[in-house]
């Protein structure tokens, strides 16, 4: 008969025990956009609801901005690094392929020997390993975990597109997960429809850019580097037409009802989408709605997390809290759970 082989005792519950961000220094208001993208401020309000947005410094990095958020956030939830088991980050603008930036940041917040890894999921990354996170902690394969949202986005922005230049940025936000007594992550609803990879995308590959410098030769002439492009149109479609199953799904999965929802946290990506998916989900008036795109632009990973901390800090929504989260967007893939609130540092 062969050996049994034994696994980590299992815990019920899981819950988001407390939240970190990090805002970059620099506020780019439109001002500074609309001469090179030959746009306005209307324009750019009217179409995404963006006034300003935060453009990092060449010392706010992945890794920087990923280390203060999870300070903060391990500050909230009341842990010190030796007790976190697992470090799970989402970015899609880390410009390197190895290592990845969740084992960085866990040395650098003093961790050793900590489980860590990168998720690249466009910007439903958040909320897909904020699922991932939960799986963990109630498998017993860790009993705290970080989770990291984390985009250097103007790193890979065209400043003379029109359709992207004034709605991406940065930023990092970051929330520890942990056992509870009482459900506070429900099941996770995501999927993702890879035949629409052109409404979101890098314009080329690495392997073609490489070969167009080396094509380039010495003539003088600079191939256009790779830039994020997007079909605004097409994912606007997806969204407002797809997007509410998705939240159904999430609600569903929980047992919990709109009439239940004190907070709503859909991805920042534009705020006509987000006045969409309120009307189509008949949110009632008392639900707290984030809106921090007005102030941070689109920070895709990074997104989901930056607006809860932004609607806790500004006190339209409290710790404990029932929440819905959907993050959306590159891939085309969506991802979304009802969650209670963390606590603030």
């Amino acid at each position: 008969m062969p050996t049994a082989i034994t696994t980590a005792p299992a815990v019920t519950h899981a819950a988001l025990l407390g939240i970190g961000a990090y805002r970059p220094r620099r506020v780019v208001p439109n001002a500074e956009i609309v001469d090179r993208i030959d746009s306005s401020d209307e324009w750019i309000r009217t179409r995404s609801g963006i006034a300003t947005r935060r453009w990092a410094e060449p010392d706010e990095t992945i890794v920087s901005m990923s280390v203060a958020a999870s300070r903060d956030a391990l500050s909230a939830a009341g842990l010190a690094v030796d007790q976190i088991d697992a470090v799970v980050l989402a970015t899609s603008s880390q410009m390197v392929l190895g290592p990845s930036a969740g084992a960085v940041v866990a040395t650098e917040l003093g961790m050793h020997d900590t489980a860590a890894f990168d998720i690249s999921a466009g910007c439903a990354g958040f909320c897909y390993a904020l699922g991932n996170a939960a799986a963990l902690v109630r498998a017993g394969q860790a009993r705290h975990v970080l989770v990291i949202g984390v985009e250097r986005l103007s790193d890979l922005l065209d400043p003379t597109d029109r359709t992207c230049a004034f709605i991406f940025a940065d930023g990092a936000g970051a929330a520890v997960v942990g056992p509870s007594d009482t459900e506070g992550i429900g099941p996770v609803a995501w999927g993702s429809d890879g035949s629409q990879t052109e409404a979101i995308k890098q314009d080329k590959d690495f392997a073609r850019y490489f070969a167009e410098v080396e094509a380039a030769g010495g003539s003088g002439t600079v191939p256009e580097r790779p830039y994020i492009r997007m079909n605004g149109a097409a994912v606007f479609r997806w969204a407002v037409t797809f997007l509410e199953k998705a939240c159904r799904d999430a609600l569903n999965k929980s047992g919990v009802t709109v009439d239940d929802l004190d907070a709503f946290v859909p991805h920042q990506a534009n705020s006509r989408i987000t006045d969409a998916l309120i009307r189509a989900l008949s949110l009632p008036d008392s639900v707290a709605v984030a809106q921090d795109i007005a102030e941070t632009g689109n920070t895709s990973a990074a997104s989901i997390p930056l607006a809860m901390e932004q609607l806790l800090r500004s006190g339209e929504a409290k710790p404990g809290d029932t929440a819905l989260l959907l993050g959306f967007g590159a891939g085309l893939a969506y991802a979304g759970q009802v969650v209670r609130l963390p606590s603030l540092g």
